[in-house]
């Protein structure tokens, strides 16, 4: 294999690593960009890209120089975000389907899993930021708050409106390239992940119909709300994202306390979940005690093994 093409089988297996994890509340795929060295040229080739860089492109298509154009998307770097992007893509696609079928059949081992998960991940975290100053401290109350407070009235206010779609996939999709708070967790907290789990799983059960039978009309119905969530994560992806490298560059220790932070607030978003669908089944916490806590530990060793490789990774 040459080394170009190596070169981009690495990237995109990044990418697989990045979705993987983003599709999991918990640790996120910036934490892994981190981890695998490719950090900070995600977030320069993101910021990159602007309404300028477009309109060069626009006239370098009017003048159909081809050249011009491969040149010019190779200085912001769009080959790398479109190979990653598809790494990003196929795991988030693969584990949203397959996390939808755990959340329906075994959701006590889904949740305990979520809880573990992000509960090492706010462990591990909180032992790569400083919140030696008071203003730390305050910055660290705010976002536990926020995060505790926004898990309950997620969880059990905010409909599925196109609105509240739009919002939830502008700051999932920023949350998922910060190290440090996962994508999946912000739409755990705000009461939509489940909702979009089931969303995605009925639109490629649609798309697969589409190519099996050439039936259209499942995929127009079930493609609404997916529509809606992508147009948020592309209006996140490229203008939260700029203040969120601003942020990053002027109070990256603050901006990372606040964070992490969050992760340990949110980890009453799935044990909140739960307790809703035991209410709806007439079940106890008792009875699923067990295998919930199996899961919970299992979920914790997942992000301690991901954490020891991660030891030649800058701290936050």
């Amino acid at each position: 294999m040459g080394s170009g093409l190596r070169q981009w089988l690495e990237i995109y297996l990044k990418g697989l690593a990045m979705g993987a994890a983003d599709a999991v509340p918990g640790v996120s795929g910036g934490t892994i960009a981190l981890i695998t060295g490719i950090y900070e040229r995600l977030i320069q080739a993101l910021t990159g890209i602007t309404f300028s860089t477009f309109e060069d492109i626009f006239v370098s298509l009017k003048d159909f120089n081809i050249s011009e154009i491969k040149e010019k998307l190779i200085d912001i770097d769009i080959p790398f975000l479109v190979v990653l992007g598809a790494g990003i893509a196929t795991a988030v696609v693969l584990v949203l389907r397959f996390m939808h079928y755990a959340i329906s059949n075994f959701p006590a081992v889904t949740y305990g899993f979520f809880s573990g998960l992000i509960a090492f991940s706010a462990v591990i975290l909180y032992n790569e930021v400083d919140i030696s100053t008071t203003r730390r401290k305050i910055t660290a109350f705010a976002g536990f708050l926020f995060a505790f407070i926004a898990s309950g009235y997620g969880a059990t206010s905010l409909s599925h409106s196109p609105l509240v779609l739009v919002l939830s996939g502008a700051v999932a999709v920023s949350a998922m390239i910060l190290p440090g708070i996962s994508g999946s967790l912000i739409l755990v907290i705000l009461g939509q992940y489940e909702y979009i789990s089931a969303a995605l799983s009925d639109f490629l059960s649609a798309a697969l119909k589409l190519l099996t039978t050439g039936d259209i009309q499942p995929l127009i119905q079930t493609s609404g709300p997916i529509a809606v969530f992508v147009s948020g994560a592309f209006i996140g992806l490229f203008s939260i994202v700029h203040v969120v490298r601003k942020s990053l560059e002027s109070y990256r220790k603050a901006t990372m306390v606040f964070l992490v932070s969050m992760i340990v607030g949110a980890l009453r978003a799935p044990v909140l979940q739960l307790s809703q669908h035991l209410s709806s089944v007439e079940a106890s916490w008792i009875s699923v005690a067990p295998e919930f806590s199996v899961a919970a530990i299992s979920g914790g060793l997942a992000v301690v093994i991901l954490h020891s490789y991660s030891s030649g990774s800058e701290n936050f």
